[in-house]
This record gives C-alpha cells, sequence and structure tokens, in this order.
C-alpha cells in the first residue's frame, strides 16, 4: 500500500483533468483530499499498457478511485471494474468504474458502496480482497490490457524464490516464485524456459524432499507450455488447511511440474523448497576404486534450513543397468563396521543416488552436522547379491583426512628386493590412517608388520600392530588410535614415538625382517658426517664411519669396512683423545660383523651414561678404533680420528 503524501499533485491533476474535458463524469472531485492509497496496474497480454490506481478519501466520505494509465490511444475506450479475490483467481465484478479514456488514459469513479449496494468507505479499500481489471474494449472483455491486486492481495515485498532443476525432459528448468500479501497469503509465479508450445504441465507442491517422494499437498493453476509461465494464489492447501507465505518457508514439501495431465509420472523440473531447501553449506568426500576397476567417485552432503541434508553419489564407470546398494558404516574403512545408514542404491546408468539424510537406520537422529562428526565411511557394493563386493569406498566425518601426512622409508632387510614405505596420514579426529606400500612381496603371502619401542639398531618390544602386508599388492592400511595396550597413540604421537617400524616374512617366521625404518623422533634430519678410518695391523682391512642425525638429536652410527673376513666379529670403539695420543674407551658400538663389513648402533649417551648425540660426536676429542675380536683387542684392524681431531 502507497500513501501519497503531496494532495496538492492531485489537485493540480484534477484541475488539468477538469481543462481537458468538460465531462462532468471525469472531472475531479475539488473537495479536500483527506487520504489515499496508490497500486500498481501491471501490463497485460502485451499490451504496453500500464498505470497507477489511487484511491482517494474524501471530505464527503466517499471513495474516489483515479486509474492513471500510459500506452492507451485517442479514441479508445477501455472498460474497468474491481473485481474480488486476487488476479489469478479471477471473481466477479464488485464495482465497475468509469472507463479509461484512450487519449489521456485516465478513468475517475466516485463511489460510496459496491455495485450490489453494499457501503464501503476509504477505510474499507485497505482490506478488499480484490484485484483491478483494466479491458481492452466492450466488446472484447476477455483481453486484459492492465491488472493490479489491491487491498489485502498488495504484495508486501517480501518473497522467496526456489530453483526448479531439470529433470527428465533435457533443457526444462526455472524457478518458483513466492511473493507475500498483504493478507498473509502468497502469490505463486512458475517460470520455466523449454517448455513446448501449446502444452499445459500441471504443478504441484508434494510433501517431504524430492528425493523421498509424497503425496500432493498443493495445486498450481498449470504451466502454460507457450509461455512456460503459471500464477496461483496461495492460501490453503488441497485438504483446505490454512497455508500461506510465512508456511511455505517452513514447509516440509518440493514442488514437481508434471509432462501433462495424462503423462505425471513425467516430471520435467523439480526443486526443494521451505525447510527443504539448501543453505548453500556442503561437504565432499571422495570414494575411491576398490574391487573393480575404473569405478570411483564422491558423495556430497548439503545441508536443509531444516539441517537435515541431500546426499548426491556421483560415480563414473558403473555399468549401465545395474543396482548398487550404498551405506555409511561406523568406523573407518580399515577397520570396517556395522551399517549405519542406507542410501538409496546408485543407478548404474547414471552413476547417480540422491537420498535425504535425517536418521539413522535404527530411527537414531542423523543430520548434516552429525555427517561431519561422524565416526564413518561409505561403502558402494557391486548389487544387492554381492555385497562382499565393494566398488567404491572412503572415509567420512571425523575420519576424514586432513591432507598432512609423514613418509617413513622401510628399507631391504634379509630377503633382497622388499623394500617400501609406511605413509602415516592425519585423520579430523587427530588418529591416522596408515599405509604399509612393499615392492617384492610374493604373491599369496601374509607379512605381519609392527611398531616396536626404540631404533631400529637397538631393538624393542611390540608397541602397536598393523593389519598384515598382502603379499600380491604389497599393501596394508590400518587405523592408529591406540597401542596394543589400548594406550591413546594418534598421528601427533606417531611423529613424536621413539620407535621403528618392522616388516616380518610371516607369522611362523617373526625372526625374519623383510624390511624395516626408523620412525618418529628417530627419523633422519639428512644431516651426516663421515670419518674415513684406515687400515692399521691387518692389511687390507679399511673403510669409514657414517655419523646421522636423527629428529631427536641422537645419531645412527654406521661403521663400513671392507677386507674384514667371513664369520668374524670386530669389536668397536670411541676412544678419548687422539689416536697418536690413544686414551680410553668412552663409547661402545654395536659390533663389526665380519661378513658384511658393517655394524649400525645409535648414539645417545656414552658408556657412562653422559648424554652424548650427533652434536656432540662432531665436537668430540676421540678417536674410532676397530679390534680384530674381543679376544685381541690390542690388534687394530682400522683407525680414524673423529671430532676436534679430525
Amino acid at each position: 500500500m502507497k500513501r501519497l503524501k503531496n494532495f496538492t499533485l492531485l489537485f493540480i491533476l484534477g484541475l488539468l483533468v477538469a481543462s481537458c474535458d468538460n465531462d462532468d463524469s471525469l472531472n475531479p472531485v475539488t473537495d479536500p483530499v483527506l487520504d489515499n492509497i496508490r497500486y500498481d496496474l501491471d501490463e497485460r497480454s502485451e499490451s504496453g499498457v500500464s498505470g497507477d490506481a489511487v484511491f482517494n478519501e474524501q471530505a464527503d466520505g466517499s471513495v474516489q478511485l483515479i486509474l492513471e494509465v500510459e500506452g492507451t490511444s485517442a479514441g479508445n475506450m477501455h472498460p474497468a471494474h474491481i473485481h474480488m479475490n486476487s488476479a489469478v483467481e479471477g471473481g466477479s465484478i464488485i464495482v465497475s468504474l468509469e472507463p479509461v479514456d484512450g487519449e489521456t488514459g485516465l478513468s475517475i469513479t466516485t463511489f460510496t458502496s459496491l455495485d450490489d449496494g453494499t457501503p464501503i468507505s476509504f477505510e474499507d479499500i485497505s482490506e478488499l480482497d480484490a484485484y483491478i481489471n483494466v479491458h481492452l474494449s466492450a466488446n472484447d472483455l476477455g483481453t486484459i490490457v492492465a491488472q493490479g491486486d489491491i487491498g489485502q492481495n498488495e504484495l508486501t515485498g517480501e518473497s522467496k524464490s526456489y530453483d526448479l532443476e531439470e529433470r527428465a525432459v533435457p533443457g526444462i528448468a526455472g524457478s518458483v516464485l513466492f511473493e507475500e500479501r498483504m493478507s498473509g497469503e502468497a502469490l505463486a509465479t512458475i517460470s520455466l524456459g523449454g517448455t513446448p508450445d501449446g502444452g499445459m504441465h500441471p504443478a504441484h507442491i508434494h510433501m517431504n524432499s524430492a528425493v523421498e517422494g509424497g503425496g500432493i499437498l498443493y495445486t498450481f493453476n498449470p504451466v502454460n507450455g507457450t509461455t512456460g509461465m503459471s500464477q496461483s494464489n496461495v492460501a490453503t492447501l488441497d485438504d483446505g488447511s490454512e497455508f500461506v507465505y510465512a508456511d511455505i518457508l517452513e514447509v516440509d514439501g518440493y514442488v514437481n511440474v508434471h509432462l501433462s495431465a495424462d503423462d505425471l509420472g513425467t516430471i520435467v523440473a523439480q526443486g526443494d523448497i521451505g525447510q527443504n531447501e539448501l543453505t548453500g553449506e556442503s561437504k565432499s568426500y571422495e570414494l575411491e576404486e576398490r574391487a573393480v576397476p575404473g569405478i570411483s567417485g564422491s558423495v556430497l552432503f548439503e545441508e536443509r534450513m531444516s539441517g537435515e541434508a541431500l546426499a548426491t553419489i556421483s560415480l563414473e564407470g558403473t555399468p549401465d543397468g545395474g543396482e548398487h546398494p550404498a551405506h555409511i558404516h561406523m568406523n573407518t574403512a580399515v577397520e570396517g563396521g556395522a551399517i549405519l545408514y542406507t542410501f538409496n542404491p546408485v543407478n548404474g546408468t547414471t552413476g547417480m543416488s540422491q537420498s535425504n539424510v535425517a536418521t539413522l537406520d535404527d530411527g537414531t537422529a542423523f543430520v548434516y552436522a552429525d555427517v561431519l562428526e561422524v565416526d564413518g565411511y561409505v561403502n558402494v557394493h557391486l548389487s544387492a547379491d554381492d555385497l562382499g563386493t565393494i566398488v567404491a569406498q572412503g572415509d567420512i566425518g571425523q575420519n576424514e583426512l586432513t591432507g598432512e601426512s609423514k613418509n617413513y622409508e622401510l628399507e631391504e632387510r634379509a630377503v633382497p628386493g622388499i623394500s617400501g614405505s609406511v605413509l602415516f596420514e592425519e585423520r579430523l579426529n587427530g588418529e591416522a590412517l596408515a599405509t604399509i606400500s612393499l615392492e617384492g612381496t610374493p604373491d599369496g603371502g601374509e607379512h605381519p608388520a609392527h611398531i616396536h619401542m626404540n631404533t631400529a639398531v637397538e631393538g624393542g618390544g611390540i608397541l602397536y600392530t598393523f593389519n598384515p602386508v598382502n603379499g600380491t599388492t604389497g599393501m596394508s592400511q590400518s587405523n592408529v588410535a591406540a597401542l596394543d595396550d589400548e594406550t591413546e597413540f594418534g598421528y601427533a604421537d606417531v611423529l613424536g614415538v621413539d620407535g621403528y617400524v618392522n616388516v616380518h616374512l610371516s607369522a611362523d617366521d617373526l625372526g625374519t625382517i623383510v624390511a624395516q625404518g626408523d620412525i618418529g623422533q628417530n627419523e633422519l634430519t639428512g644431516e651426516s658426517k663421515s670419518y674415513v678410518l684406515e687400515e692399521k695391523d691387518v692389511t687390507g682391512i679399511n673403510g669409514t664411519v657414517l655419523f646421522e642425525e636423527r629428529l631427536n638429536g641422537e645419531a645412527l652410527a654406521t661403521i663400513s669396512l671392507v677386507g674384514t673376513p667371513d664369520g668374524g666379529e670386530h669389536p668397536a670403539h670411541i676412544h678419548a683423545n687422539s689416536a697418536s695420543e690413544g686414551g680410553g674407551i668412552i663409547y661402545t658400538f654395536i659390533p663389526v660383523d665380519g661378513t658384511t663389513g658393517m655394524s649400525m648402533s645409535n648414539v645417545a649417551a656414552l658408556d657412562d651414561n653422559t648424554e652424548f648425540g650427533y652434536a656432540d660426536v662432531l665436537e668430540v676429542n676421540g678417536y674410532v678404533n676397530v679390534h680384530l675380536s674381543a679376544a685381541e683387542l690390542a690388534t687394530i684392524v682400522a683407525q680414524g680420528d673423529i671430532g676436534a681431531n679430525e
């Protein structure tokens, strides 16, 4: 409702009209205007005619209505009326107005009652359930050139639009706009592109979300295929229950536009409305290929206004005609777990599935916020008859990977050709996905794997047991959340652990290590220092000692000699002072294996337990001796100054 404040303007308008036409019926009342209301008259029938309707409160208690329109032409007279109901509903005439003069575009009518004699005052205008029609001519009342809702049917300016997306017929899509009336009811306008000329498309509001489906709640006026348009007044549901603008915003419903009255099963456009509208918040999770090569994709969860979620699974590589059951399971994918929620099956032809997520299969509330926190994963199965074959899979919720990861090398040990790595990937909940990847493992084998305490050269008890490595694939995946004694142990703990990884030959031969690597604080930084060990008392034996810094500041010491006899064992030490001076033993290495010429030791403390790490090695006043044997320590087979004596 628009009230004109400048009453002088209306008075001048009246004088202009009076000067243009001496017909008393067109002369405005010159009594003072006490109040007024203006309504828009919108173009209809592509007429080019539009304008305003101004109701004036006259001092004598009468109501003056001035229609002022543009686009009319001289010589034409356009009948005009006030009708009951809203324009989209239509209704009988309640007030007959003076025709609009085509030359001036004006119609001025003063009245105190409806055509049936019912008294009406200015105060009643804003409460009218009515609209105004301006017709083409007295001979063509069926053609409306301008029209506007008035009174309680006027639009407040509040509106809500929902998308109607393409469904069974390519190219047909659009929107439905709900506009609030002063009465609280709504004007619903469906606007579609791509509808065929001459068609009529039934449209309804259905209960529930579109992916759930449901019965009809409200029937719109059909969409005109030629214009793609439909307008309806929304005041009650089909069962007579009140249903107005505020109810639309809260309805658990969706809109269907059908191909025709004879083919309601074909949906040409569709969209969720009310509490089922999407908020714009969403979360996508990858579904990776599993048992069937080439099938992978994603699952997208989109939040609804109600807090529930629309779940869309999109896969590539699914076979035409197939149907693939899909579920959310509890726990991580590598742990496995029972079904929590069942999606609508994936259509193999389209690779798509859409489901509404509101409750778990046991009826427990489960909405968008719960999806983000769930300890779960998604499985897509080959078929209802072969649930054991997983075609796509992905962790979701708190099990999602953050993108933070740490990779450690697993080096060859007792079996030539077997080596690889262990990758730890952080989850949102702080746990970790551990993936062991080895090359050279024999087909059909199964290789136990563990995190052990201490460094690999020191050895230590088992802290954590991985899922065994599959010899055929060389792979193992495990969830890292707690040590074997149930102590909490997550991604951050892996990075700080004083430990190493062993992969064993088999459960029956744990003593044979096929791959091994230090992890956590024992990882090497890349900083190292090598010293030459020169030949001494035994001709042909010489080599080096390499010190490599660990993250914790300790060092891995590797003695590498050539010329040592097979089967021998050669004690080795760091001594105080320079080799030319000689001095007592301050650190004892693991003996050198004569067959390999190798010795590896962890350097963390001197023999007297004084802290002694990588930085100390570089500064030590010392030298290294490698002896012939424990029985012949006096015979030095290799020797070299280290640290400050280099």
